[in-house]
């Protein structure tokens, strides 16, 4: 029998620091925050060089990526890594996210998204269940639905 697995969804980003705050603030939840200190560790005994860190805020970051969790911990929802890729994405999300925004106003949140950045690509509909289909700011398909 097989344990169960943990996992994080990974998105690939031009800007991963950058969307990381933008799908905190979407989604609620936290970026996780850095770790200066160890940073400086890692360069200190050689494993990364100052070329592998940037400034993120006014603060040492991993150039690599930014992840964002669920305020309540990785017991409530996987963990959100976003990779910095050189190359831009040319084809369709073969995966995406579902944001479910329960009771909201779903055309007040989409308004919202909208208005930080984000593009509605059309407007979906299954029996009872509706939903729009958006892009983030760097063109990364997800859904928002009321449940």
């Amino acid at each position: 029998m097989t344990m169960p697995y943990d996992f994080q969804v990974t998105q690939d980003s031009a800007d991963p620091h950058n969307l990381a705050d933008w799908w905190a603030e979407t989604l609620g939840w936290e970026v996780e925050p850095s770790d200066e200190a160890f940073i400086r560790r890692m360069i200190d005994a050689g494993y990364a060089t100052e070329d592998d860190t940037t400034r993120h805020h006014g603060v040492l970051v991993w150039r690599a990526g930014a992840a964002i969790r669920h305020p309540d911990g990785p017991t409530r929802a996987p963990r959100v890594l976003f990779q910095h890729v050189p190359e831009p994405r040319t084809v369709k999300n073969r995966m995406h996210l579902d944001v479910r925004v329960g009771t909201d106003d779903v055309d007040a949140v989409v308004e919202k998204l909208v208005g930080r950045g984000a593009r509605v690509l059309h407007q979906g509909r299954q029996g009872p269940q509706t939903w729009t289909t958006m892009a983030d700011p760097e063109g990364n398909e997800f859904c928002v639905s009321p449940s």
